[in-house]
């Protein structure tokens, strides 16, 4: 159902005078949130195919409503696309089209991931394969039990045998009744009555029904005596309580609300697309009203900038975006090699944010990072925020990314070892820089080869600063949603979101490993060695040097080229606090006499084969970023 264009000023009058007649004449669709999961899938719902699935629900809405349930696919482009809504039996099709409409406000926050939640009328998911057919999930199926008793002491085995009585016959009827059953048992002689509610997916057979509401049988009635559970599989949900929550489908003359119904049937129906096209429209304000304060805060900050560019003069600089420009493609975007009229080389980053909420990247860029200045961090010039899509303008390096030097096969520039050395040294000045030394505390989150650009005297810039995060320097640490690159994350982050800036100071060791071994980090890579491993082996038997880039042909100081890689395995460390600070890294590095500390065991070399087994279950691909990847849309005015 789309929107009907309603204005702000009378969407909030709509909504209250359509909530009125809404109680008058619709019983309720049972909208509480029973359970929400944003799945940490390291595959992301791209921004075109977000679109298209939610145009596509909201025109299929009605018809969705009528027949409680629907399924959507979409295979191509990568990564596929399923999706599901369904509503419970026993909701009338204006309770199950409100349910509906609620689901998706309630799921947003997941996005870009996929997710999937249960209110208590519906259910609405999406992920990355084909689960039409799952009946239970080990690790995402849910049971929340009500920890308030409402049974007399002495009469709790009578109350649990009803309960399960009760859930045994409600699944029985539903596998037995495509899927929906209701069934209770009124309360007797003080004790609470039980009522319960099944409903499997409609992608199940019975027999997959069957399955899904055993194993949820099996969960709910560990709950009683418990007043109320709620078993949510990947297949089926289950609920049980001491009030009758359900409504007896089906049964128009049961109820003086169905009765209300009967009668001014054409007078609700109206009335229910005026409230949700308020609400809808309610929704789109509040989050218009959020993007415009962002969106003067960010034309506040344009004196940040030297210069201030119009889209069309970018446009024209990088000759309309075309693909002979094309200087590189990374998750928050395509950058594009741009000549400005006054001739200066420039190079302008194409944004691909498609919705509102995922221009945070942006903002940290514009707002984070152009106030401050080093010359190991790569300089924003200027952005454009007024044209179809966000564009941003950094100082052109010839020398484009570390990684097209480091590990294109036909590269023509092979690294010496003091040019190596001084890439190294210099990434390292500038995490020390974002750390502490610009008067606040910035982790930058994505250290890796492709983000260290290099100028035309291979001095190191530190870029893309989308995924940074500021904490003040008296906090220890910020926990926070994962993100980043997998194999420069560091073990604290990935596991539990403990963000500090050691886990800058693990992502620059893996680096330093690439740079001086000349190998991409292959820890997805079944049947081979990742770089950190080979290294800590070669440090065990004491020959480090054998882990230098062949490239080299042995011209390298052998001591120093030990004492570098030492670092780097100090830097990985399982255990962040043994990890060094940046400006101790830096002091390290300048020092040739100093004495590197012996690195403990770093992580990962025993968890080596729990990494590929997690990773190989959800790659497909080599190196996979959290970063947003999609195409260049219309990014701050929507």
């Amino acid at each position: 159902m789309k929107s009907n264009g309603a204005s702000p000023s009378i969407a909030l009058p709509l909504l209250a005078l359509s909530l009125f007649f809404f109680s008058l004449a619709v019983s309720d669709p049972r909208i509480t949130e029973a359970g929400l999961i944003c799945e940490e899938s390291t595959w992301i719902v791209a921004g075109n195919v977000v679109s298209d699935l939610i145009a596509t629900m909201n025109e299929l809405s009605d018809s969705v409503a009528a027949q409680r349930w629907w399924k959507y696919s979409l295979a191509s482009p990568p990564p596929a696309v399923y999706g599901l809504i369904q509503c419970h039996g026993d909701l009338t099709e204006t309770e199950c089209l409100l349910c509906f409409t609620e689901s998706w406000i309630r799921i947003a926050p997941c996005l870009p991931n996929f997710g999937r939640l249960y209110l208590d009328g519906c259910f609405v998911r999406y992920g990355s394969y084909d689960f039409y057919n799952e009946t239970v999930d080990p690790t995402h199926d849910m049971l929340k039990c009500s920890s308030h008793l409402t049974v007399p002491a002495g009469r709790v085995a009578e109350f649990s045998d009803r309960v399960d009585r009760v859930l045994r016959n409600v699944s029985t009827s539903a596998v037995r009744n495509k899927g929906f059953a209701v069934a209770g048992e009124d309360g007797v002689g003080g004790v609470a009555g039980a009522y319960a509610l099944a409903q499997c997916w409609s992608t199940l057979d019975a027999d997959g029904c069957r399955v899904c509401l055993e194993n949820a049988t099996s969960m709910a009635r560990s709950c009683a005596p418990g007043e109320e559970a709620r078993a949510m599989n990947a297949g089926c949900f289950l609920r049980y309580s001491t009030t009758k929550f359900y409504d007896v489908p089906h049964t128009g003359g049961s109820s003086r609300v169905r009765i209300t119904i009967a009668i001014i049937s054409s007078a609700t129906t109206a009335t229910s697309l005026v409230l949700i096209g308020a609400y809808i429209g309610y929704k789109k304000y509040s989050k218009k009203k959020q993007m415009q304060n962002d969106l003067m805060q960010l034309r506040a900050s344009k004196s940040k900038f030297s210069l201030y560019f119009k889209y069309k003069t970018l446009e024209k600089a990088t000759d309309f975006f075309d693909d002979s420009r094309k200087l590189g493609q990374g998750g928050g975007g395509s950058v594009y090699k741009g000549i400005l009229p006054d001739g200066k080389v420039v190079a302008v980053k194409r944004l691909v944010f498609n919705t509102c909420q995922w221009a945070d990247d942006f903002f940290n860029e514009v707002n984070l990072i152009s106030g401050i200045r080093h010359k190991n961090l790569m300089r924003i010039l200027g952005c454009s925020i007024e044209g179809p899509e966000s564009l941003l303008v950094y100082e052109y390096l010839p020398k484009r990314s570390l990684d097209l030097v480091l590990f294109v096969n036909d590269a023509t520039l092979v690294l010496t070892w003091e040019e190596r050395l001084h890439i190294i040294i210099g990434t390292a000045e500038g995490l020390t820089y974002l750390h502490g030394g610009c008067g606040v505390k910035i982790i930058h989150r994505d250290i890796k080869t492709s983000n260290i650009l290099l100028d035309e005297n291979l001095t190191a810039k530190i870029s893309d600063f989308g995924l940074a995060r500021c904490i003040a320097l008296d906090k220890s640490h910020l926990s926070t949603g994962i993100a980043g690159t997998l194999g420069y994350m560091a073990p604290e982050y990935l596991m539990r979101g403990q963000l500090t800036e050691k886990a800058d100071v693990y992502a620059f060791g893996m680096l330093v490993l690439e740079i001086l071994s000349g190998r991409k980090n292959s820890v997805y890579t079944r049947g081979s060695s990742s770089v950190l491993q080979s290294v800590w082996k070669h440090y065990k038997s004491n020959n480090l040097a054998a882990c230098i880039d062949p490239a080299l042909q042995g011209k390298f100081p052998i001591l120093e080229a030990s004492n570098v890689l030492q670092i780097s395995l100090l830097c990985t460390q399982a255990c962040m606090e043994l990890r060094p600070p940046m400006s101790g890294v830096v002091e390290m590095l300048h020092d040739k006499n100093c004495v590197v500390p012996q690195p403990s065991q770093p992580p990962f070399v025993n968890a080596s084969l729990y990494m590929n087994t997690w990773l190989l279950n959800q790659l497909t691909a080599s190196e996979v970023s959290f970063s947003l990847i999609g195409s260049p849309l219309p990014a701050l005015l929507c």
